[in-house]
């Protein structure tokens, strides 16, 4: 899973990017409102937690912005504010959650994932492919029972596809989902990626299930049928 944090304090960034992270949710950030603005328009995010006092652009003109385009998009709104009005105001233009500053991690993750469970959002996640099997809930990958010990991109990568199981997924779909908002689309980073996570999978002499279309990209499947 995929989260956009739009929020201008690096310490919270830094603090939630970390923490974010080490639940295995693949997180990239912009630190003014008209970049959040545009990553949240051009990139593909499961979530977005957005602050409401942010430099250029007011998180609620980004949050009026982003719904125009995207409308089942969850964000959650950050505040110092906890005004019922404001309040009002978040849920009137679109927000699905709001939480005030400072708040606890706990009660943030808790509500993540609360919205990532609504219908629309589970049916996004395919969570089994022959043996290998992906638990949501603990962020866990096993294969013919037994877990993979994945680096958090390994992690992300191998959801990624197991989303798009049986579609030729693009590098350039990898990188947008995948990595960095600014990753080099020349590095050979993916194919060194790809490569470990096949080492992984076909431990034990388990079948190969990432296979290489040669200019096109990767397949995550049982067979390689084009």
């Amino acid at each position: 899973m995929k989260i956009l944090i739009i929020e201008d304090n690096p310490g919270i960034v830094q603090f939630l990017k970390k923490s974010l992270s080490a639940k295995s949710f693949l997180v990239e950030d912009a630190g003014d409102g008209e970049r959040g603005a545009f990553m949240a328009r051009t990139g593909n995010y499961d979530l977005i937690i957005l602050d409401n006092s942010l430099p250029k652009m007011s998180g609620l003109e980004v949050l009026k912005e982003i719904r125009q385009e995207k409308k089942y998009l969850p964000i959650i709104m950050l505040t110092v504010k906890a005004e019922l009005s404001d309040k009002k105001t978040a849920f009137d233009l679109g927000a699905d959650d709001y939480l005030s500053k400072p708040f606890l991690l706990e009660e943030l993750i808790m509500r993540i994932e609360a919205l990532l469970r609504r219908p629309g959002h589970i049916e996004k996640v395919i969570s089994k492919l022959g043996n290998l099997i992906f638990d949501s809930k603990i962020g866990c990958f096993r294969r013919a029972g037994k877990e993979l010990y994945l680096t958090r991109r390994e992690h992300g990568l191998l959801e990624y596809l197991l989303r798009r199981k049986n579609e030729i997924v693009s590098r350039g779909e990898i990188l947008e989902n995948v990595w960095n908002y600014n990753a080099d689309p020349f590095s050979n980073s993916i194919e060194t990626h790809i490569a470990s996570l096949r080492r992984k999978l076909n431990r034990g002499g388990e079948r190969n299930l990432i296979h290489t279309f040669s200019g096109r990209g990767y397949k995550l499947a049982l067979k390689k049928m084009d």
